[in-house]
């Protein structure tokens, strides 16, 4: 029993010792420990104030690409506003380029005007659809010789200055443009 009492009393000399030997490392190192809380503190509190800050700016760009986003698509759908009027501008000259040829030709069969008109709406249709400005340009450029040499036979005919009975000159045009659409089978 008293191998007992000293293993016991041993054991609790050792939990002692232990216990006093971390209090005296508790003591020793209570302000360091002390430092680091406040370290961690401190970095705690500027994370936060970084994150606050990079939240904000975020906010901030977000809002300045809605308000650009915003100006771009007004300014898009103005600009399709004003196509979509230019179209329906040169739809309306078309048909009245139609009826010149009706009344400059009043013989003509109605298919060959609207043949004509046809053709013309064909090459507006092939400069409206273009993708690049330079194809733009080109078909621009071929609905305007054909519309002026259009408007070229009529003024020729109603003057007497041409004999012929047909519109010429605009039938050569359609069946050079023609020959150039190359043909799709079936």
């Amino acid at each position: 029993m008293n191998y007992i009492k000293s293993w016991t009393f041993s054991l609790l000399k050792v939990f002692h010792a232990v216990k006093n030997e971390n209090l005296s490392w508790q003591l020793i190192n209570q302000a360091h420990q002390l430092q680091l809380k406040h370290e961690k503190i401190v970095a705690s509190k500027n994370l936060e104030a970084v994150l606050k800050k990079k939240s904000v700016e975020l906010e901030h760009n977000i809002n300045l690409l809605r308000t650009k986003n915003a100006a771009d698509l007004a300014m898009l759908k103005t600009k399709c506003n004003q196509d979509i009027k230019d179209y329906k501008q040169y739809l309306t000259s078309l048909e009245q380029l139609k009826k010149s040829i009706q009344l400059s030709y009043t013989h003509l069969p109605e298919a060959v005007a609207f043949t004509i008109h046809h053709h013309a709406k064909h090459l507006l249709n092939q400069m409206w659809e273009a993708k690049d400005f330079e194809n733009k340009m080109r078909h621009e450029m071929q609905l305007i010789n054909f519309m002026t040499t259009v408007h070229e036979d009529a003024r020729l005919y109603i003057e007497g200055a041409n004999n012929e009975q047909l519109p010429s000159r605009t039938l050569n045009l359609i069946k050079q443009n023609k020959v150039s659409i190359p043909e799709v089978d079936d």
